[in-house]
């Protein structure tokens, strides 16, 4: 998912340098929530894994 959310920040960064203002804005909102959901879910993963270890 991160990956997806770079991609898409390069292509904000490309269409924003064509003078695509449009294109830039929604590439860079996309990027934005996808880097977010990336960041929830792995907070989400390493604190599962810490209640998976504390009960060992």
């Amino acid at each position: 998912m991160l990956g997806w959310a770079i991609a898409f920040l390069v292509i904000a960064l490309i269409a924003a340098l064509f003078g695509f203002g449009g294109i830039a804005t929604a590439s860079a909102g996309i990027a934005q929530i996808l880097f977010f959901i990336f960041i929830a879910l792995f907070v989400v993963a390493l604190i599962v894994r810490a209640a998976r270890g504390a009960g060992r």
